[in-house]
């Protein structure tokens, strides 16, 4: 029987079948520490671990992963878009040094899809799993009227924790530092709107020679975790000074908000190969290189600050490949691009 409410196009059975059809890989993430979950109108998280530590700092960070969910939408892939929110926001907690704890989501559509749904949030619960971090809970919000037909969003809330003297970056970055580059996987989440500007009348299943694949499978590959790589330079005798995770604004803007005002940082264009899909943006769309760096990552999701001398054992340790794309000189805070 259709309800006064359904009438209005807001569908709680849907919403149920979107939570019984997620609940499984959401409590796969679970751990010791989780006290209530699913169901509880707040999630529960066991705090004791912070008696343990001398000076506890929490972290939070809150984001979304902008128009990437409409590239999602128009190919009908919801499989990594849940991977890029959890990723790009264990990212921005781990540039100051911190572990993730827990992580919830937000997700709201014009009309809810259980199934849709089911593999956001699924992908969020794996990424989550990878990362030894609780999903603790999240909402989901069907609104019509707020939001066009097939449209939907997504954000996410993460809390992590650091000891206060860990923190990043540390008081120790100087002029003479390098710049070690780890690389993207893709465009990650911003840029979005631009991208689809430029190829809004290219199917998205249009095969790019230069991308050697579908252009969606390129928009849509998941945003990369740097927290495998990079956990084990947390620790106090770490050399690593400052990370910088490179998201909207691209190295030109990312890199000085963890810069001394009285530090500028050179970047040298041939020390790495830029990929073949920021290549391929820059040429359909006539985009100057300037506002290339100033939009995308370029290749470069993640720069480490260390000493000159730490440089080579840094990137041995690090376990993939890496690149030393510049370094740090007195200035007035800001980022140089050159060859």
């Amino acid at each position: 029987m259709n309800s006064a409410y359904s009438s209005s196009g807001v569908n709680i059975d849907a919403g149920n079948r979107a939570v019984e059809l997620m609940r499984d890989a959401v409590r796969a993430t679970y751990n010791q520490n989780v006290l209530a979950g699913i169901g509880a109108f707040g999630g529960l998280f066991d705090a004791s671990e912070l008696k343990t530590m001398r000076a506890p700092v929490l972290v939070a960070s809150t984001d979304g992963v902008g128009t990437k969910v409409k590239i999602a939408a128009q190919a009908n892939r919801f499989d990594n878009i849940g991977r890029d929110l959890v990723n790009h926001c264990i990212n921005d907690i781990l540039v100051q040094g911190a572990r993730p704890l827990f992580f919830m989501d937000y997700i709201a559509s014009s009309k809810l899809i259980p199934e849709h749904v089911a593999a956001i949030v699924t992908s969020m619960a794996e990424a989550c799993g990878e990362a030894g971090i609780a999903l603790l809970g999240g909402e989901t919000a069907e609104m019509p009227g707020v939001y066009w037909e097939n449209e939907f969003d997504v954000a996410g809330t993460i809390v992590g924790i650091v000891e206060r003297e860990n923190v990043l970056p540390r008081a120790n970055v100087q002029a003479g530092d390098v710049l070690i580059g780890l690389k993207s996987s893709g465009a990650h989440t911003n840029g979005y709107s631009l991208i689809r500007k430029i190829f809004q009348d290219v199917p998205l299943d249009t095969i790019f020679p230069e991308l050697d694949e579908a252009l969606q499978d390129a928009l849509l590959a998941p945003h990369r975790s740097y927290l495998p790589v990079l956990e084990k330079f947390l620790a106090p005798s770490s050399p690593v000074k400052a990370l910088a995770h490179i998201t909207g604004g691209g190295i030109v803007e990312n890199l000085p908000r963890v810069l001394p005002e009285n530090i500028s940082a050179n970047i040298h264009l041939n020390t790495w190969q830029i990929p073949p899909l920021f290549q391929l943006i820059q040429q359909h769309g006539e985009i100057p290189t300037e506002e290339m760096f100033r939009v995308f990552n370029m290749g470069i999701g993640m720069i480490a600050i260390v000493a000159k001398e730490d440089a080579r054992e840094f990137q041995d340790v690090l376990g993939e490949e890496s690149f030393v794309i510049g370094e740090l000189e007195t200035g007035d805070w800001r980022v140089e691009i050159g060859d």
